[in-house]
């Protein structure tokens, strides 16, 4: 099975993990439909490359908003596979705005899953271990019961249950894809990695940031594209929600250490209280099971947390001037 000459449609393209899944699309040989958000500078977010190149650039881009339910219809239009990234994702954000994530995340998905019922096209619906709140028990399966801790994992909860509705109500093929916390080149400066590599690069001493006993298990995003790619190839995903971790957390201070190491540098953490998340909203762990992502998708990572921060150091050394340093992204 191949993706060569399939026509699919990637939501959230211009994105971190949208951009780098088109890329892997297009050199795999499918024929990309991009949507980015419409913005008044017509910016095609990380997908500027194609743009720049003009009608040379092999790929379609739209830009619209995945809550413009005619808008979807047409976007949906002759794929055979929907990619479905776009979400609003900042935590902080949804303690100020849960509305617009209600209207992104959700009906936004709704939207989606709509359109591609009446074409009969397959969905891999993107999903984020903050579904789970902080967990009951370590590592997390897939059956781990959910918990939403923030308005954004509410949203999130809400968007893969629609999924899941659709695969049983309507038999529409519906994988639904479960991240643990994706990194790597192009990541907002909302996540935490880049917040403190680009801190560090600065030249900065004091590096500030939020809690620092919270564990997360951190997948290169090269891995999670591979995830994608395999869901969207596997008769097995069909009707499934498949997580993709590494199987191996760190605590956010032994992170700091970890990119200190890597860039040779001496820092130490200020703890600013404008970063911390409400004390019951705080997710204490987040560690994955990989083994039925290992069974259903044949997929497992292959790059080290500790090669994926040089990686990201390289990357984010030659485009700091893209981040606000000083500046707080929430």
């Amino acid at each position: 099975m191949s993706l060569n000459n399939t026509r699919v449609l990637v939501t959230g393209a211009g994105g971190f993990i949208g951009s780098h899944l088109v890329e892997r699309l297009l050199r795999n040989g499918a024929s990309v439909r991009a949507l980015v958000r419409y913005n008044s500078s017509g910016s095609w977010g990380w997908l500027q490359e194609y743009q720049e190149r003009g009608a040379e650039a092999d790929i379609e881009v739209i830009s619209g908003d995945v809550r413009d339910q005619s808008f979807i219809v047409d976007a949906v239009e002759g794929c055979e596979t929907v990619f479905h990234l776009a979400a609003l994702i900042a935590i902080p954000y949804s303690y100020e705005a849960p509305g617009s994530y209600v209207d992104t995340n959700v009906n936004g998905t709704l939207n989606v899953l709509m359109a591609a019922k009446s074409q009969g096209s397959r969905v891999i619906h993107t999903s984020t271990s903050e579904v789970y709140g902080t967990p009951h028990s370590v590592p997390i399966a897939e059956s781990h019961a959910l918990q939403a801790q923030s308005p954004y994992a509410a949203s999130k909860i809400a968007a893969d249950k629609l999924a899941e509705s659709f695969y049983c109500s309507f038999d529409l093929p519906v994988t639904v894809l479960r991240p643990f916390n994706t990194f790597g080149p192009r990541q907002s400066a909302r996540a935490v990695l880049p917040t403190i590599l680009m801190q560090l690069l600065a030249g900065k001493t004091e590096i500030h940031l939020g809690a620092l006993w919270p564990r997360r298990d951190l997948t290169f995003v090269n891995d999670t594209v591979d995830g994608f790619i395999k869901a969207a190839l596997s008769e097995r995903a069909v009707g499934r929600t498949v997580q993709l971790g590494t199987g191996r957390d760190i605590s956010i201070g032994d992170l700091v250490e970890l990119a200190i190491k890597t860039l040779n540098v001496d820092a130490k953490v200020v703890s600013d209280d404008e970063r911390m998340r409400p004390e019951k909203s705080e997710v204490g762990e987040l560690l994955s099971d990989p083994s039925f992502a290992s069974e259903v998708l044949n997929w497992k990572p292959e790059t080290s947390l500790e090669k994926g921060i040089e990686k990201t150091a390289e990357w984010l050394a030659k485009n700091l001037t893209r981040y606000n340093v000083n500046r707080y992204s929430r």
